[in-house]
């Protein structure tokens, strides 16, 4: 048989290791262990050796090649070539293979209570319990398996959803930075207080709303006031004194502005001025010269004409020298006539432009004289209200004086106020607490028997349904007086394995002040009724603890982790016709025994 080639293991054996030694229910055999994984065989193979190894073992160890046995090493009986590792070397082992199938197992997982063989557990329960702790594959956060949906659509903080407004997806965690730019996001209109209004036409609709605040007209001046739209001219005339305190201040900057550009824009007028009547000194000038030039050369063409009219006197020898001119007189007349027109054309071109440049002069002294008459109003205006302004600080200095004894006031009353609310606050605490207690004592019992009445049962169904409380606690309550203190937690919606289809009911251990006196762990027969009101079927279920769990052992916190029967009544026995719901309320009775106490 030692040459005998080996099956080809399943996908299922060759990627899975031994069964973890935790799983056993009763004492583990050294012949059941992998001599590689150390774990119980799943699928053993038996070497040529004798050592026996899981199927994925031997053929993780033998995928490099021949490899020495370290069980043979250990043992120290290695033998060349018996103890060397090889494929074809081994075979499947399934006497083995059986006896390990038929050992009995539980779950390692907390609170699962599953019972069964080894290949119960391989086929039915491995990879499916309910407890099993698994990784949640987005936000890597451990989780059980059976939350794993829960976990997935409620708790992820990695889970994607889809904007209830646009319907686009994002992530959980970007929730509030999307609701922030959502243009389908709810505004609420702080004039009309309108809601539902999409952020994309919210601006649009503050255009329109009458009842929308806006800054008031005056803001440019300082007016910091907002105002509804219809009430704007309300505001403009209760405030009027205000916003004319407000428009003085303005002006007396503008007038500082002004008082500092004035002397300079007067400067250079006079520059202007001073250059105006210069140009008019020089054109008159000019005007003067072209008149003394336009009246010479007609003086000397007259004195030529009475040289000439002379000469044709009595004959002799002077007079037959100036014969030859008369030629030479029609030029010069003609120079003469020709010169005439010059100086008249030109003296007109220039008094046009000393008419203009007077006009300039008139017009410019009448701008500067309008100037200082305004400047000699807005002084007096300026004067009126700074006399106003006065008056108004002293008012308001005297008002101010007043509203901080008032507010010095406020604040002594206000801390007076706190101080008697925290007060309030720690006595409302303590009734409270008292209450509380005194509702407790009032339903515990000493006996070890217990009847929980649970009223509005409707509504705390849906509430556990819906997912807001789906566990309740009852009151605590004693074997005796010095005993062991007990409480119940019901699931009306079901846990576990019976969440939506049964009604779950758990018992729980509490740390008590008299722990110390008693016996540990736990081991008292605990019976569990849901009450027929009519006193015919009462549904019943009981169970005596396991003295190895954690959840009857001493507590070392407020309460052990809750023992029980998640499928203790199915839910539609609840949704038909029954006794069981009268008035809206249910009755839960637990009797724990006392024998042996």
């Amino acid at each position: 048989m030692a040459t005998q080639e080996p099956s080809p293991p399943s996908s299922m054996e060759s990627n899975k290791p031994g069964f973890p030694k935790k799983i056993l229910g009763n004492k583990l055999e050294d012949k059941h262990l992998c001599n590689c994984c150390h774990n119980i065989l799943r699928r053993p193979f038996q070497a040529q050796c004798g050592h026996r190894f899981c199927s994925y073992c031997f053929n993780r160890t033998v995928s490099n090649g021949p490899q020495k046995c370290s069980a043979c090493i250990k043992e120290e009986i290695f033998e060349d070539p018996t103890s060397i590792l090889k494929q074809g070397c081994a075979f499947p082992d399934n006497a083995v293979r059986r006896e390990v199938e038929n050992l009995s197992a539980i779950c390692i997982n907390e609170n699962c209570t599953w019972k069964g063989s080894i290949k119960e557990y391989e086929l039915n329960h491995e990879g499916k319990c309910e407890f099993m702790i698994i990784p949640c594959p987005s936000c890597k956060e451990r989780i059980r398996f059976n939350e794993q949906e829960r976990h997935n659509e409620r708790e992820c903080p990695e889970r994607t959803l889809n904007c209830k407004y646009c319907k686009e997806p994002f992530h959980f965690k970007n929730i509030k930075a999307h609701d922030e730019i959502c243009p389908k996001y709810p505004m609420i209109c702080e004039g009309c207080a309108k809601k539902k209004i999409p952020r994309e036409k919210y601006v649009d609709h503050i255009k329109f709303c009458s009842k929308f605040r806006t800054p008031c007209r005056f803001h440019v001046v300082g007016c910091d006031m907002s105002v509804e739209k219809e009430k704007i001219h309300d505001h403009e005339r209760a405030y009027a004194y205000e916003h004319l305190n407000l428009l003085l201040h303005y002006i007396m900057g503008m007038k500082v502005s002004m008082e500092g550009l004035q002397p300079q824009g007067l400067e250079i007028a006079g520059h202007k001025l001073v250059e105006l009547q210069q140009s008019l000194r020089e054109l008159e000038a000019r005007v003067s010269q072209l008149s003394t030039t336009s009246s010479g050369p007609p003086v000397q063409g007259a004195a030529a004409a009475s040289s000439s009219s002379s000469s044709s006197g009595p004959p002799g020898p002077p007079a037959s020298a100036p014969l030859p001119p008369p030629p030479t007189l029609a030029p010069t007349l003609s120079v003469s006539t020709s010169f005439t027109p010059l100086p008249s054309s030109v003296g007109a071109a220039l008094e046009l432009q000393l008419h203009s440049e007077k006009t300039k002069v008139v017009e410019l002294g009448r701008r500067c004289t309008e100037l200082e008459v305004k400047s000699g109003t807005f002084e007096n205006v300026v004067c009126v209200l700074n006399r106003e302004v006065e008056r108004f600080a002293t008012t308001m200095e005297a008002s101010n004086r007043q509203h901080k004894l008032d507010q010095d006031k406020i604040e002594a009353l206000s801390n007076k106020v706190r101080q008697l609310e925290r007060t309030v606050g720690l006595k409302d605490l303590t009734v409270a607490e008292m209450e509380g207690r005194l509702r407790e004592m009032s339903a515990t019992t000493f006996d070890g028997v217990f009847v929980w009445r649970i009223s509005d049962f409707a509504k705390k169904r849906q509430d556990a349904i819906a997912g807001r409380a789906p566990a309740m606690f009852s009151p605590a309550f004693y074997t005796s007086k010095y005993g062991y203190k007990m409480c119940l937690r019901i699931y009306l919606n079901g846990d576990g394995t019976g969440r939506g289809s049964h009604l779950s009911l758990f018992f729980v251990v509490m740390r008590g002040l008299s722990d110390a006196l008693l016996k540990w762990p736990f081991n008292q027969k605990v019976t569990l009724m849901l009450l027929d009101q009519s006193n015919r079927e009462h549904i019943i279920d009981a169970f005596r603890p396991d003295v190895t769990s954690s959840s009857f052992q001493r507590p070392v916190s407020e309460m052990n982790i809750a023992s029980g029967c998640p499928l203790f009544c199915p839910l539609s026995k609840l949704d038909a016709k029954n006794s069981y719901i009268r008035d809206d309320t249910i009755f839960i009775k637990a009797i724990v025994d006392l024998t042996g106490l």
